[in-house]
């Protein structure tokens, strides 16, 4: 018999803890843990022969102190240090020993656990785990796709919208109106915390669902309608659970606005000026461009809206319960997952952090639907076998590092730096999902009007079967999308700028 052979029959057999699961609710489970005495007297043991090897005892020589000693002197820690490591050793075993697919740490109350003199130690915790549901069948799904064309409308409308983006604010004699800016002083008096927030200065846009320095305000026009200089408006703001601050969230917030100055928007004139600015030779040219660019994004909102569709009809045909806590905690994921599908787009930073904003008031139900999108996603990705390659990350950076100018492994730092690297890569494999599944779906070509109104009456029943919920998001959201297709083409054209020049001076030469 080796030597190998004879440690192996002399190892001690392993000690089991005796563990017990059961559901505490949605996303969550109790998981009870028995540390049997054998095993804590087995770990005692070894820490204290490991501890008398080492120590120096006055009166005696190294390694021969009696136990009494060891006890007495160094009892207390070897027991807490015991207790510690047989806590998490049991509650990682538990865990992993039964396939426990968690999304945080244990939640243990390691201060109120003692190690007992005699006996076994009991401890239980909970853990949020990922939610277990079945996936609907992904082939042969009905899509719809809109057939969206561009008239001299939509083009009016933009040159009007970049106008109003290449214009300034200047100083208003009258009362503030929709769409104004005010400057003003800003007192906010937060539940919970003692002193107020006050801020000097500050300026503040007069929109429906605005915001005063971060906070999201509903009917903020209202609010500030006729306001002069020198008035003084104040309200209250019931701060969503879900709130990205988590030191805000559903709080109540009393806001003081002392109107110091009233502005108004003064848009750009379409001149020689502004057109050298876009980068084109006359408005003729300028409508030539922006049509070819809201072409280019007629289609990619296409794109969009079905993979919209395939979302909607996974999180239709998906049942799953997500916890309050959940939702909250994961809001800054899902405010992560946004920026980056913004800088996938190609957004102007300014442009991002005016999204974001809207984004962080975004209603409950809207936090809800994406929160699940996200756990669908996830699992279709397992499902489908998608994974995302370090050079399909890469090779992704580079066209938006080159649509900003910027360089590629600058960019790549500041993903990694901000933590939005790994969100970056999932907004590319969720990409890739949906390729995946519009390859066997039965894709239907539409009018986008009809569509639009198809929408609005399913969003209408939706509505009377939870009166309940607000519409006031989804309104919200709508205008939103609608506005980045604005700055989007509006960035586009004054990006061909560099690229316009460089064609006129090869010409000339």
């Amino acid at each position: 018999m080796t030597e190998e052979n004879k440690s192996e029959e002399t190892k001690p057999e392993e000690i089991k803890n005796i563990v017990t699961i059961e559901d505490a609710g949605p996303c969550k489970k109790k998981v009870s843990v028995e540390v049997p005495a054998e095993k804590i007297q087995q770990a005692l043991t070894d820490e204290y022969k490991e501890l008398k090897q080492g120590a120096e005892v006055p009166g005696f020589r190294k390694g021969r102190a009696p136990m009494r000693l060891l006890e007495k002197k160094y009892g207390s820690d070897i027991t807490k240090q015991v207790k510690l490591k047989l806590l998490a050793d049991a509650s990682e075993s538990a865990v992993s020993d039964n396939d426990i697919d968690i999304l945080g740490d244990p939640d243990i109350k390691y201060d109120d656990i003692e190690l007992p003199d005699e006996g076994s130690m009991k401890f239980d915790f909970e853990i949020e785990v990922r939610p277990d549901f079945e996936l609907p069948s992904l082939e042969g799904i009905s899509v719809d796709k809109p057939k969206i064309e561009i008239g001299d409308d939509e083009i009016a409308e933009q040159i009007e919208s970049i106008c109003k983006r290449a214009g300034v604010w200047e100083p208003k004699d009258g009362e503030v109106e929709d769409d104004d800016r005010i400057v003003a002083d800003v007192v906010m008096d937060i539940e919970g915390v003692e002193e107020d927030d006050k801020r000097e200065n500050i300026e503040i846009t007069s929109a429906a669902n605005g915001f005063v320095e971060g906070v999201p305000v509903e009917k903020l026009n209202e609010l500030l309608a006729g306001a002069k200089a020198g008035d003084e408006k104040k309200t209250k703001v019931d701060v969503p659970a879900t709130f990205y601050n988590e030191q805000l969230r559903g709080k109540s917030i009393e806001i003081t606005i002392d109107v110091k100055d009233v502005k108004q928007l003064v848009p750009a004139e379409l001149n020689e000026d502004f057109f050298q600015r876009m980068g084109v030779d006359d408005e003729t040219d300028l409508k030539d461009r922006i049509s070819e660019q809201l072409e280019q994004q007629a289609d990619s909102q296409a794109k969009q809206q079905m993979a919209e569709h395939i979302h909607e009809y996974l999180r239709d045909n998906v049942k799953l319960e997500l916890p309050e806590s959940i939702v909250a905690d994961q809001s800054t994921q899902i405010l992560k997952r946004q920026y980056s599908n913004m800088l996938m787009q190609g957004m102007e930073r300014e442009q991002m952090d005016q999204q974001m904003g809207q984004l962080r008031a975004s209603s409950e139900d809207e936090a809800r639907n994406q929160l699940k999108t996200f756990f669908v996603m996830d699992k279709v990705a397992e499902q489908l076998k998608i994974e995302v390659s370090d050079e399909e990350v890469n090779s992704r950076i580079a066209q938006i590092a080159a649509m900003r100018g910027r360089r590629p492994e600058k960019m790549r730092e500041e993903l990694a730096r901000d933590g939005s690297l790994a969100q970056f890569s999932m907004e590319i494999r969720e990409q890739k999902c949906i390729d995946k599944i519009l390859e066997t779906a039965k894709i239907t070509e539409v009018d986008a009007a009809k569509k639009e109104k198809k929408a609005i009456k399913k969003t209408k029943k939706k509505t009377a079967k939870k009166a309940e919920k607000k519409p006031v998001a989804k309104t919200a959201k709508k205008k939103t999308a609608k506005k980045k297709t604005k700055e989007a083409t509006d960035d586009t054209i004054a990006a061909k700028r560099k690229k316009t020049k460089t064609t006129r001076k090869k010409s000339d030469a």
